[in-house]
């Protein structure tokens, strides 16, 4: 069970950035006026808490599991959904960036 968190732990986090990525390539591109005009506007400021706890929790996680080498388990589980909550959360934001610039 320790060989499969393993291989699961690392192949969500390499997939994670290999898609983060590709989400850079629309602002490398020089198109990109359509983005510069987009603004995130919310009535209450906690919202973006959720996201910063995910984030922070993701680069602790992906710390402690590489200097650990993978090797526990519970650690490994932890990091794979992390990640996997935060490429949902991702793609829902993509999507919605996606509905508002088209």
């Amino acid at each position: 069970m320790l060989k499969a968190s393993q291989i699961a732990a690392k192949v969500v986090v390499r997939l994670f950035f290999i898609l983060l990525l590709i989400s850079l390539v629309p602002f490398m591109q020089g198109d990109n006026h359509k983005l510069q005009n987009l603004y995130f506007t919310t009535h209450h400021k906690w919202i973006f808490v959720f996201p910063i706890i995910l984030m922070v929790g993701f680069i602790s996680l992906l710390v402690i599991c590489t200097l650990k080498k993978y090797r526990e388990m519970d650690l490994n589980w932890l990091l794979v959904l992390n990640t996997v909550i935060i490429l949902v959360y991702s793609a829902t934001l993509y999507i919605r960036v996606w509905h508002l610039v088209k």
